[in-house]
């Protein structure tokens, strides 16, 4: 599959300062660079996202290290899936990690708790919540606390593609195929997958479909809003680890002190 040529329509309108950079950095390969994919090979790889969250659902975790593997095997399906689609150009997504790229981790990482926060206030005033227990209930055993940490972290990876790759499946239908403006197509991309982040999360939170999607959908478009402004999974997934490595710190501190 050979690179092509980003296209030479007119320019489209970009969103404001506030949410790109004007640094000339776009999403790759919704209009054809630096790889064209087409639509059935985006359905293939929205298929292998769903295919890799069943494998992380339904293989068995009895403890933290045995759970490496199906934490490990969710990224692995996604990122094949992806180097399938596009070969060499896989790397499109991340980019390289700036000093500015790590403030936004803990700014994104940041704004996702407060974001989280208030909505989850205003969802337990009007619905009971479930918890869940990877946060409240750490590891706390020396060895099974790193693996939860390393799983942790691998798995985020794995969310971050779980939502960035039909992200990017969506942009590229919604501008070649609906004919919608860049924008447009990316906010409704954005909205689409943040819901979609929340319905696949309905096993964890005891089917709860307002936390799912009005919680976690909150946070799901604070995270993708990190990867809409730098075009780096990088900095969406730093943020992400940093949010949850936070939580599970004070998890396991709590329980120590009590």
């Amino acid at each position: 599959m050979d690179a092509q040529p980003r296209s030479t329509r007119p320019a489209t309108r970009r969103f404001g300062r506030l949410i790109e950079r004007r640094d000339n950095a776009d999403f790759p390969y919704y209009d054809g660079a630096p790889v064209r994919v087409s639509v059935g090979r985006w359905i293939i790889v929205w298929a292998a996202c769903l295919a890799a969250f069943l494998v992380l659902s339904f293989i068995p975790q009895p403890n933290d290290i045995v759970a490496l593997i199906p934490r490990a095997l969710f990224t692995a399906i996604m990122l094949g899936a992806l180097i399938w689609a596009t070969g060499p150009h896989w790397k499109a997504i991340f980019r390289r990690v700036a000093v500015r790229d790590i403030g936004l981790m803990i700014l994104f990482a940041a704004l996702n708790y407060v974001v989280t926060l208030l909505v989850a206030l205003l969802v337990s005033t009007l619905f009971s919540t479930a918890t869940n227990t990877t946060v409240t209930s750490p590891a706390s055993d020396p060895l099974d606390l790193i693996a939860l940490y390393l799983g942790v972290a691998i798995q985020l990876l794995g969310e971050e593609l779980l939502t960035v790759l039909p992200f990017l499946a969506l942009l590229h239908i919604l501008t070649s195929r609906a004919h919608l403006t860049r924008t447009r197509a990316a906010l409704l991309a954005w909205l689409i997958t943040a819901a979609w982040f929340g319905l696949i999360h309905l096993p964890t939170y005891d089917w709860h479909l307002a936390q799912a999607l009005l919680i976690i959908g909150a946070a799901r478009l604070v995270l993708t809003l990190a990867y809409i402004r730098t075009k780096n999974l990088w900095v969406s997934t730093g943020a992400h680890i940093l949010n949850d490595w936070a939580l599970i710190t004070l998890g396991t501190t709590t329980a120590a002190l009590l």
